[in-house]
């Protein structure tokens, strides 16, 4: 069997690239033995990141009855450089493609004022009603608000 070619590694993205940010504080427990913050705690900046936006733009109603619900479909990470507490981060938002229930979030791991990303998460988002959990196409006032944090198209 022919081995296969490796994946070209994407250079990290620029603060530029990102249209919103949320600041993150590193905290002593996101450290592992290795000195850096884990691996694994990067999805929680990711949600942190997403979720300050939804909430803060009416997408999201925590205590709501009905409505939409984003439900996670994929996640990964790519990593640039480590962080580490006590480092101040800046979780940078943007969205790479808005389809007609789904939504799929891009969010760069920033140290505070730095313009190169230590990391990119990845995040697909599925809207689907609340009690039948069936995806649902998004209302046009929601995709409005989501296309304000729309990627430029690359080339």
């Amino acid at each position: 069997m022919a081995e296969q070619p490796a994946a070209r590694r994407p250079a990290p993205p620029q603060r530029a690239a990102f249209p919103h940010f949320t600041p993150i504080q590193t905290r002593w427990l996101d450290n592992d033995v290795y000195g850096h913050v884990n691996n694994s705690v990067y999805g929680h900046y990711v949600d942190t990141a997403i979720n300050d936006w939804l909430i803060g733009n009416g997408i999201v109603d925590l205590h709501g009855a009905d409505g939409l619900i984003g439900l996670v479909v994929e996640t990964r990470c790519v990593f640039f450089d480590s962080v580490a507490f006590p480092d101040r981060l800046e979780a940078g938002l943007r969205i790479a493609a808005l389809g007609k229930s789904s939504v799929t979030f891009e969010v760069g791991i920033f140290r505070q004022g730095e313009v190169q990303a230590s990391a990119l998460g990845v995040c697909v988002h599925v809207y689907v009603d609340r009690a039948t959990r069936r995806p649902t196409p998004l209302l046009e006032a929601e995709r409005a608000r989501f296309a304000t944090l729309l990627a430029a198209p690359a080339g």
